[in-house]
């Protein structure tokens, strides 16, 4: 199969039969091989209802729905999972993304030998609430990645080579950073194409503040995960290690300092009245607690559970 264009949704049932008849059109014009599949993510409008029937009048569109919302990251996993294709295609159901764009994007993986390429909406027509904090994010993310050459990490439409999507994991709300998860996991031919955005044409954005929070806390974490992931000994034993050895010292200058006023009539020094005393233990303590904290984390590495665990109700 040449393409596998996967496509998320979550209440869009108006815009679903003219993307579908859309993508078969473009699809059917240059003979490619493809399969639609559409991961419907717990949608409560007729969403399903409307894959179904698309599906019994073209048999390359496949539908997977899921129990309850999950998001969007899930529901991209699980399109890959089930994508079959050579390249993979993905793009949001709410017509915002241009079809007519997929064979420049297939023909950039296929002969320019792209793992990668990242779709750039240079002119959008979305509110300046969404796309202020839009340019805010793309500057800190490709500050943190090192991907450079990205304008739009959290573009819709991408392409991917086969490899790509069987080898990264999509989690949590980690569809900003694929092309970050794509370099972590050895593909580190990552480009661009300049796409056109459409403006919405049916129902309205889902994109709220707690999206914009919420990116900045998951780039932060997939930066750690990326640095001590694997050992993070690494970062909490240094860090334990360091402020153990601080308080440490910190009570023997305490001590000897008891000592002296011992010693010396003329100087006077209550070790239980000294603040600096309970700082160098608190401080050894919680040295102590960082090194158990970076242990902890090395056992739960071995033994960590599965991470997309998703409640599929239907496929098609």
């Amino acid at each position: 199969m040449d393409i596998s264009i996967v496509v998320p949704l979550y209440n869009e049932a108006e815009s679903l039969p003219e993307l579908a008849d859309w993508i078969r059109r473009v699809m059917e014009e240059l003979g490619f091989s493809y399969e639609i599949i559409f991961v419907d993510d717990g949608s409560t409008d007729t969403s399903f209802k409307i894959i179904r029937e698309l599906s019994q009048a073209n048999p390359s569109i496949k539908g997977i729905r899921f129990s309850r919302n999950y998001g969007k990251s899930p529901a991209l996993n699980t399109g890959f999972q089930a994508a079959q294709g050579d390249v993979v295609i993905t793009m949001d159901a709410d017509l915002q993304d241009s079809p007519d764009e997929i064979p420049e994007l297939y023909r950039m993986i296929k002969e320019e030998g792209y793992d990668l390429v990242s779709g750039w909406k240079k002119k959008r027509y979305d509110p300046l609430s969404k796309t202020i904090p839009t340019k805010l994010f793309n500057a800190t993310a490709r500050k943190v990645s090192g991907i450079k050459n990205l304008h739009d990490f959290n573009c819709g439409l991408k392409a991917y080579r086969h490899q790509v999507v069987k080898n990264i994991e999509v989690y949590g709300d980690m569809h900003r950073y694929i092309p970050y998860l794509a370099k972590n996991a050895g593909f580190r031919k990552i480009g661009e194409k300049e796409v056109k955005h459409r403006a919405r044409k049916y129902g309205h954005t889902k994109f709220g503040l707690d999206r914009f929070v919420n990116g900045y806390l998951d780039l932060g974490t997939l930066w750690f995960q990326t640095k001590f992931g694997v050992k993070p000994m690494h970062i909490f034993g240094l860090l334990g290690s360091f402020m153990f050895l601080v308080g440490f010292l910190a009570v023997l200058a305490v001590i000897i300092l008891k000592i002296v006023s011992m010693c010396n009539p003329d100087f006077h020094f209550y070790l239980t009245k000294s603040v600096y005393f309970y700082l160098s233990l608190a401080s050894m303590i919680m040295g102590l607690q960082f090194f158990l904290t970076g242990f902890m984390g090395e056992l739960i590495i071995r033994n960590s559970a599965e991470r997309n665990d998703y409640k599929i109700a239907e496929r098609i």
